[in-house]
C-alpha cells in the first residue's frame, strides 16, 4: 500500500493550520496539498462554521490560491469578493463560509507547488506582518514534513526489493532499516509512520525469516520485536542499536533519533543486558540473530 501522495499528509496539514491559526490570530485556515495536474484541494478547515469549503478544488492559478501558487509566493487581499487582483471562480463557497480578508501561502518543496495554506477574516482588515509572517512559518513547517514523507517513501523502495546476495546491497538495506527507525518517530501521519515500523519489520525479518512474527515484524507479544523464544527489547533500545550497527557514535545516534547522549547509553546498556552481551558489537551481532535487526 502506497499511503503518501499529492493528496496526503492529512496530519501534517493539520498541524501547520493548527500553527497558522494559534501564531496569526486569524480566526480562519484552511488548507490542503497538490491532486492530479494543476490542483489543490481543501481537506482541512480549521475554525470554519460550515464545510462549504471541504474538498474544495482551486485550479492553478485562479482565485487568490491558484495565483500564490501561480507566483510561488503569498498574496492577501482585504475584500475578497470585491478584489479586481484575483478570479472569482470560488466566490459561493467564500461568501458561506462568511470570509472577508484572506491570504494564501504556497508550500514549495524543492521548487515545486505541494500546497497552498490560507488565513482568513470575516471583516475587511489589511493583513499585516505578523499573520503574513505566521502563515509562511506554517508553510515551511509543512514543507519540512513533506519532504520527511518523500525521504519515507524513498526508504519504503528500498526496503520493498528483496534482499540481495551481495554484501554491499544488504548493507544498502541495513542502512535503510536504521534510517526508516529514525525517521519514523519524525513523521506526523499515524498510517505513514506505521507502514515505516511495518518495513522495518520485513527488513529485520528477512535475515531472519519464519519466526512468528506479526504482520509489522513484530513478536507475538506486547514486549516488542523479534522471535517467539528470543530478547524482548523497547522500540527505543532497537532505534539505537539501529544507529549503532550503522556504524554511529552514541553522540550521533543521540542527535538522528532526538536524544540526549546519556539516554542513548541508558538504552544501549539496557539493550546489551537483555541480549545477555557486553560490548555494541556484540550486542548488534546478538540482535541480528534474534531476528531483530537485518
Amino acid at each position: 500500500m502506497r499511503v503518501e501522495s499529492e493528496c496526503g499528509g492529512s496530519a501534517d496539514v493539520r498541524a501547520a493550520l493548527s500553527r497558522l491559526r494559534r501564531t496569526s490570530g486569524l480566526p480562519v485556515a484552511f488548507g490542503g496539498l497538490r491532486y492530479g495536474t494543476g490542483r489543490y484541494r481543501i481537506s482541512e478547515l480549521t475554525g470554519a462554521r460550515t464545510a462549504a469549503l471541504h474538498g474544495l478544488a482551486v485550479r492553478h492559478g485562479n482565485g487568490l490560491g491558484g495565483k500564490a501558487a501561480e507566483l510561488t509566493r503569498p498574496f492577501a487581499v482585504t475584500d475578497y469578493h470585491a478584489s479586481a487582483v484575483i478570479s472569482h471562480e470560488y466566490d459561493a463557497a467564500v461568501a458561506a463560509e462568511g470570509l472577508c480578508s484572506v491570504l494564501a501561502v504556497p508550500v514549495v518543496v524543492r521548487r515545486r507547488v505541494r500546497g497552498v495554506l490560507y488565513g482568513a477574516l470575516r471583516h475587511p482588515v489589511q493583513l499585516g506582518d505578523r499573520p503574513l509572517s505566521a502563515a509562511m512559518e506554517a508553510a515551511r513547517e509543512l514543507e519540512q514534513a513533506l519532504l520527511l514523507q518523500d525521504e519515507a517513501q524513498r526508504l519504503l523502495s528500498v526496503a520493498r526489493q528483496p534482499a540481495a546476495a551481495d554484501p554491499a546491497a544488504w548493507e544498502e538495506v541495513r542502512e535503510a532499516h536504521g534510517d526508516l527507525r529514525a525517521l519514523a518517530q519524525r513523521v506526523a501521519d499515524p498510517v505513514l509512520r506505521h507502514e515505516l515500523l511495518a518495513a522495518c519489520g520485513r527488513l529485520a525479518a528477512a535475515s531472519a525469516p519464519g519466526r512468528g512474527r506479526t504482520e509489522d515484524g513484530h513478536r507475538r507479544t506486547e514486549g516488542g520485536p523479534g522471535r517467539p523464544d528470543g530478547p524482548v527489547l523497547a522500540p527505543r533500545e532497537v532505534d539505537v542499536l539501529a544507529c549503532v550497527a550503522s556504524g554511529a557514535t552514541n553522540a550521533a545516534t543521540a542527535e538522528r533519533l532526538g536524544l540526549r547522549p546519556e539516554t542513548v547509553k541508558s538504552y544501549l546498556r539496557s539493550a546489551m543486558r537483555k541480549l545477555g552481551v557486553h560490548s555494541r558489537l556484540q550486542a548488534v551481532v546478538a540482535a541480528r540473530r534474534a531476528g531483530l535487526l537485518p
